[in-house]
């Protein structure tokens, strides 16, 4: 198992029920595969610098997670393909000792 920081941005435009039910899914990715979910940090509504798909805000989540690979790669497909995803990025962190 290795240490990830996974950042992704929400669609802004989601309500609040359908953003959580979006996290939570997402979330239960990692768990599913073994993995935990160690932290998690919701930034807010942020502005983008440029127009991404037509949006100018969205919602910025930071997770910090243990995980296999397979977990990692699911998340990844997952994000990939759904639409409420904006953009994510996955980078593997050091074991703190």
């Amino acid at each position: 198992m290795k240490k990830y920081e996974i950042m992704y941005i929400v669609n802004a435009s989601l309500d609040d029920a359908g953003r959580q039910n979006l996290m939570e899914r997402l979330h239960k990715i990692i768990t599913d595969h073994e993995g935990s979910i160690d932290k998690v940090d919701e930034w807010g509504v942020k502005e983008f610098a440029y127009e991404i798909n037509h949006m100018n805000k969205g919602y910025y989540v930071v997770i910090n997670v243990t995980a296999n690979n397979e977990g990692i790669e699911e998340f990844q497909r997952i994000a990939r393909i759904n639409n409420n995803v904006v953009r994510y990025m996955v980078v593997k962190t050091q074991d703190e000792k």
